[in-house]
């Protein structure tokens, strides 16, 4: 039987930034580990967009050694307590995990989380390489899951690796977006120290494409470039009201509460203004990100307002469970058509509209046809739209030469990662769109491979 990752109790987690999941024991990190098969071809290995043998390492931690199992896995992955944490496994390894046919697959993410964390407690892990850094310099734009994946997967090949973050920490999303009680900055934190140790350098308050330009990194003496920026602009609604007071973009929202340290307030002075009944748009794990968060931060009604059914929510499995144990109101089949307020300009009513589901559209779920005659008004006093995000102009705006698509993503070749610029290279959400950490680390993986090939040949 596949164990059980111990939880938060769902009252006590809703008033408090604690993390939720608890991690295995190490009796039941051994347990789950012995139920592994051991398969002679093993496709769980091919459901992960960083390569990790994951029979091996789950064998070695069968055997009860997971500093050797923690080796293995920092063989393929920089970032493991990261993504034990935040990796949707359900959709990648653990899809593809042949116990999983007639039961239930090995829990991957969690027996990674394990050993991570088994790692940072006893210092144990961090053997570093013996790399001298002789091949030459590369500069990495953004410091989230795809640059610092790429950063010290050079490092490793022995080039001399700087990362340039815009804002004032390293993490990129993973320190602005995704909530404490999701991931401990504390993990982001340790992750990030452990490339420093591989020799990366991180330049924090540097916005590249203003304070320096892609070229200007060339003449610096840089060799290649990858760009990392990922997708933090905001989509909004486009109906009537959403420029009244109290209304948020998810990314707003989060900074303010995560980088900003909003969640502890009043020993950070930095407060976020919300009110007593919150509406949160959209479905994805970000929607699930700010509902939670409003939650904690004391409102005392949090909805999330979706135009589908629950069966088409983006958001992981696991992750509306625990909005839904923590008591957040989901209204289905709900679609704004616009925002009221007051005469101080105070956002309070959200006008909505029922929905039933019709055919199937491009994305393959049911499209939401409005109901006529369904509207009525949910009085609210703080929204935050969470629909996505799309490509930050900066950087693409300020770089002559560089092909765009129509969306507004960086164009690369799909084998090589190459932009239309010679030596710049570029992956994860300024590529693809908002996709998932691990996916970006995946680009980030295979840009560095890239990076390797291109600078050997020109030698």
């Amino acid at each position: 039987m596949r164990q059980q990752m111990p939880k938060q109790d769902p009252q006590l987690r809703r008033e408090n930034f604690n993390e939720v999941a608890l991690g295995f024991t190490s009796a039941q990190a051994q347990t789950e580990a012995q139920r592994c098969l051991n398969c002679k071809k093993p496709l769980c290995v091919q459901g992960c967009p960083v390569e990790i043998d994951i029979p091996r390492f789950i064998k070695l931690l069968a055997e009860g050694d997971p500093e050797a199992a923690l080796a293995k896995i920092k063989e393929k992955n920089s970032l493991p307590a990261i993504c034990g944490r935040v990796c949707p496994q359900e959709n990648q390894c653990e899809k593809l995990c042949i116990l999983g046919k007639k039961g239930e697959p090995i829990a991957i993410g969690a027996l990674e989380r394990y050993c991570a964390d088994w790692g940072r407690a006893h210092q144990s892990g961090e053997q570093l390489p013996e790399v001298k850094a002789t091949k030459g310099k590369v500069a990495v734009v953004g410091s989230g899951p795809a640059g610092l994946t790429a950063a010290a997967d050079l490092a490793q090949m022995g080039y001399q690796v700087t990362v340039f973050e815009s804002l004032h920490a390293p993490g990129g999303v993973l320190r602005y977006g995704i909530p404490e009680f999701r991931l401990p900055k504390e993990i982001v934190d340790y992750e990030v120290k452990y490339l420093e140790k591989l020799g990366v350098e991180i330049k924090t308050n540097f916005l590249i494409g203003k304070t320096l330009t892609l070229k200007e990194l060339f003449d610096q003496g840089y060799q290649a470039i990858f760009i990392g920026t990922g997708a933090g602009l905001p989509y909004f609604l486009g109906i009537p009201g959403e420029n009244l007071n109290g209304v948020y973009s998810a990314n707003e929202f989060l900074t303010r509460v995560n980088l900003m340290k909003a969640y502890k307030f009043p020993e950070y002075d930095t407060p976020i203004c919300l009110g007593q009944r919150v509406a949160v748009v959209g479905a994805g794990n970000v929607a699930m990100d700010a509902a939670r968060t409003a939650l904690r931060l004391g409102a005392e009604e949090v909805s999330i307002v979706y135009r589908r059914s629950r069966e088409e929510m983006p958001a992981r499995l696991e992750e509306i469970e625990n909005a839904e144990e923590e008591g957040i109101i989901f209204r289905l089949l709900t679609n704004p058509v616009r925002l009221e307020g007051n005469e101080t300009g105070d956002v309070t009513a959200m006008i909505c509209q029922k929905m039933e589901l019709g055919e199937s559209d491009a994305s393959g779920r049911r499209r939401p046809v409005p109901i006529p005659g369904s509207e009525f008004a949910l009085p609210v006093d703080t929204v935050v739209v969470a629909i996505g995000q799309g490509p930050n102009p900066i950087l693409l705006q300020g770089t002559e030469g560089l092909a765009l698509n129509k969306r507004g993503y960086i164009e690369v070749d799909p084998e090589t990662l190459m932009t239309s610029i010679p030596g710049v290279f570029a992956g994860g959400d300024i590529v693809t769109g908002a996709a998932t950490v691990i996916a970006a680390m995946g680009a980030g993986k295979k840009a560095a491979r890239a990076i390797d090939r291109y600078l050997t040949e020109r030698q």
